[in-house]
């Protein structure tokens, strides 16, 4: 079937920082590297839109014992001009699989590492850990712009945190 009228597709220009989709030739990085995330730009920066990612199958490791920690990581971000290329993010927490870090500071470092990028409007990062020793561990971590209206969402969800409040059962993933 013919297309008519003009294409909203993106252009070359639009996707030439996007390297790893497509690549039939993924390399797997061992060590954590921030260095592959990779961004494109948001088609509607004057709109507000929530994007979620779920990474049912986060690892990482106890730096003191080695031993390996399970996560589900939640994202949710309203992005501005940029937005993060969704396997270079898979690659990006893939890459924390021998890295050892405690819970707290892998999830405060992929918010980091994420708005760094991005610059979103407004990002939260959300680690379910699973139980080790009897103790489950959810860290929460958020930053926004200096907008007003968007410091306030920040200062609202970090006051009203609860563990589960902004995540979901994976019963609706799978």
């Amino acid at each position: 079937m013919a297309r008519t009228g003009k294409s909203k597709a993106r252009s070359n220009k639009e996707l030439k920082g996007v390297t790893l989709l497509g690549n039939n030739e993924t390399e797997y990085k061992m060590e954590y590297n921030p260095a592959v995330l990779e961004k494109f730009p948001n088609k509607n920066p004057k709109s507000e839109a929530w994007t979620t990612f779920v990474c049912t199958e986060f690892t990482s490791l106890c730096p003191k014992t080695n031993q390996p920690d399970f996560a589900r990581v939640f994202i949710n971000y309203i992005a501005d001009k940029e937005m993060v290329e969704s396997k270079s993010l898979k690659l990006y927490l893939f890459s924390f699989r021998n890295h050892g870090d405690f819970h707290e500071d892998c999830i405060q470092k992929i918010c980091d590492d994420l708005y760094k990028l991005m610059k979103p409007k407004y990002i939260e990062v959300i680690g379910e850990f699973t139980p080790r020793g009897g103790i489950t561990i959810y860290p929460f971590c958020s930053k926004s712009n200096a907008t007003a209206k968007f410091k306030k969402l920040k200062e609202n969800r970090f006051m009203n945190y609860a563990p589960g409040k902004y995540t979901m059962s994976l019963s609706r993933v799978y």
